[in-house]
Parts: C-alpha cells; sequence; structure tokens
C-alpha cells in the first residue's frame, strides 16, 4: 500500500515543500490550510500532475474544539478517497511566528504562540494518535533558536523547547507500537516566514551565509529533504531524537 502523509500547515513555506518533495518520492498526501484554500489547491494539483493522491482539509490550530469535527472529516476522507482506516505518517508542522523582544512581547502574543505550538500541536496530536498505523512516524517541526539565542524570539523558542519536549515524551509512549516520533529543528531558511527577511534581505542572508559552516543559508529543499529521510525506512532505528537542519549555523 502506498505511504500515506498527514502535514499541518502544508499550502506556503516549507509545509508546501515538504509536500511536493514527499510526493515526488512515492508518497500520497493530505495537506491542512486555515484560511488560503487557493494556495492549498494550487499544491494539490501540483501533487496530483505527479501521479499521487492528494486532498486539503481546513484546520484551526489555534481553534482546539474543533479538532473532534477534523477528525471525524480526515476519517471520512480516508474512507472514500484512499479506502483505508490510517495513515503512516504525522508531520506537525503549521505554526506562527511572532518577532518581539521580551520586554515588548504582549499576553495575547504569548498565548497566541502557546495554543498553536505547544496546546494545538498536543491535543490534535492526541487526537490523531488512533489513526496512525502501527510502525508509522511522526515529525515535529521546531526551529534551530532553541539551541542559538537571536534577539527577539524568545517566546516563540520556548514554545518550540516544549515541543522538542513532547517529542521525547511521545516517543517513549508510542514505542510500543513501533511510532518514531522525532524532531526537526530548521535553522534560518529562504522562505515566507518572518515576512520572508532570510529570502529577501540581501544583508542579512549574507550575514547568515558567513555565520553558517556551509557557507550559505537554507533553502526549502534541504527542509523537505531532511523531512523525508526521518520517515523514511533509512530512519527506523531513529527515534526521540532532535534533528537540526542549519547547515552548521553558530557551531
Amino acid at each position: 500500500m502506498t505511504k500515506l502523509v498527514l502535514i499541518t500547515g502544508g499550502s506556503r513555506g516549507l509545509g508546501k515543500n515538504t509536500a511536493l518533495t514527499l510526493a515526488e518520492k512515492g508518497l500520497d498526501v493530505i495537506i491542512t490550510y486555515q484560511s488560503n484554500f487557493d494556495a492549498a489547491e494550487q499544491v494539490i494539483k501540483q501533487i496530483q500532475q505527479m501521479g499521487r493522491k492528494a486532498f486539503a482539509l481546513h484546520l484551526d490550530l489555534s481553534c482546539h474544539t474543533s479538532f473532534a469535527q477534523f477528525n471525524q472529516d480526515l476519517v471520512a476522507l480516508l474512507d472514500t478517497e484512499f479506502a483505508r482506516t490510517n495513515f503512516d505518517y504525522l508531520l506537525n508542522n503549521a505554526g506562527m511566528g511572532i518577532h518581539a523582544s521580551f520586554e515588548q512581547t504582549s499576553e495575547a502574543q504569548f498565548d497566541a504562540l502557546m495554543n498553536v505550538h505547544v496546546k494545538g500541536t498536543f491535543f490534535l496530536t492526541q487526537q490523531l494518535l488512533p489513526l496512525i498505523k502501527n510502525g508509522g512516524s511522526i515529525v515535529n517541526i521546531s526551529t534551530g533558536l532553541t539551541r542559538f539565542s537571536l534577539p527577539g524570539y524568545c517566546a516563540y523558542a520556548m514554545m518550540k523547547g516544549a515541543l522538542e519536549v513532547m517529542t521525547r515524551y511521545l516517543a517513549q509512549e508510542l514505542g510500543p507500537r513501533q511510532i518514531r516520533v522525532n524532531t526537526l529543528a530548521p535553522g534560518a531558511i529562504e522562505t515566507d516566514f518572518g515576512g520572508g527577511a532570510v529570502r529577501d534581505n540581501p544583508d542579512l542572508n549574507a550575514l547568515i551565509a558567513s555565520k553558517t559552516a556551509l557557507g550559505r543559508a537554507g533553502l526549502p529543499d534541504d527542509i523537505g529533504r531532511a523531512i523525508s529521510l526521518l520517515l523514511s525506512e533509512d530512519a527506523t532505528w531513529i527515534t526521540a531524537q532532535r534533528i537540526e537542519a542549519s547547515g552548521g549555523m553558530f557551531v
């Protein structure tokens, strides 16, 4: 049976790139989107043109009361379009970024980050556990900012730090089902994250390159391939790990 991956936040950025990368490697794909249906549809069409099955479901990771309905929608989609009751891989990618100094971070900003990155990911994954196939895999997307510190990202990095702790606990608790759980932590990548600063600001891009062992900022393909590796059969003995894909940033 063809492997099937569910990617949260797959309509743009790293989620989109990973969806396309995994489809190229022969996986069927379900992505979620929060508001941009048209962008999600474009991703689906690109994947279908590769000859793979692909569908998009709406998900607001900050609306925790919607998770039960999302679960029902996913069950129905698995049945009608894939003739199966489970999926193989979960990529917890959806998120948001807020850049603010520690002193200027508001409670509303803190709560927004918490609701999406920590509470949202925790309870969505909990809801989906019965649908993840035994022997499958979960990858949680974190950030290099949990290892190195840059001004303005304290609250964001704190949330991702919590996600990394959750990864280790999930790996322990899901071990009896042979479900592997790992963290993938990107460094600075040329995407639209943070307004596209790494991609569009030449001075910032050059600064990052000068602080990176491999001499450049990261590209979306770098992350898509790393995630593909963690989900693959070549990584069946890797679990409970934080893998940083940063090109050696600030080593």
